[in-house]
């Protein structure tokens, strides 16, 4: 593995979001700035070809990138900010099998993406007291 590759990949390893390659680029390069766009999208590419990565295209159009999981896990996508937050929830793993078993099949493979808005707080009138 060359060094910008490797830069590349922790970079990817120590995300807590899911960067898009311009967002991996500005933080890789912030290590090496020798590192150019042109080496993450190759580098991106090689390691979601190899298993290494996981790409998502949630709904802004852009491919965002994290670490193959090795548990599974489904992503609530806040639609004002972008803002992915990955979960686990057994009670849908179970529903999801129910579903698909009582309409005669076995689940092979799945994924969830929940869009949603952050609920908004009620405003309380305010009266001279």
């Amino acid at each position: 593995m060359t060094a910008p590759r490797r830069v590349i990949l922790d970079v990817l390893e120590a995300a807590q979001d899911h960067p898009d390659a311009n967002e991996v680029h500005r933080r890789a390069a912030g290590i090496d700035a020798r590192i150019s766009l042109a080496t993450v999208y190759r580098t991106v590419k090689l390691l979601q070809d190899r298993g290494i990565l996981a790409r998502h295209a949630f709904r802004d159009g852009r491919a965002r990138y994290e670490p193959a999981a090795h548990q599974h896990h489904d992503h609530l996508i806040d639609v004002e900010t972008g803002r992915v937050i990955e979960f686990q929830s057994d009670e849908i793993e179970r529903l999801q099998e129910e579903i698909a078993q009582r309409l005669g099949y076995s689940i092979v493979s799945h994924k969830l993406e929940i869009y949603a808005r952050p609920l908004r707080q009620p405003r309380r009138s305010r009266r001279p007291a």
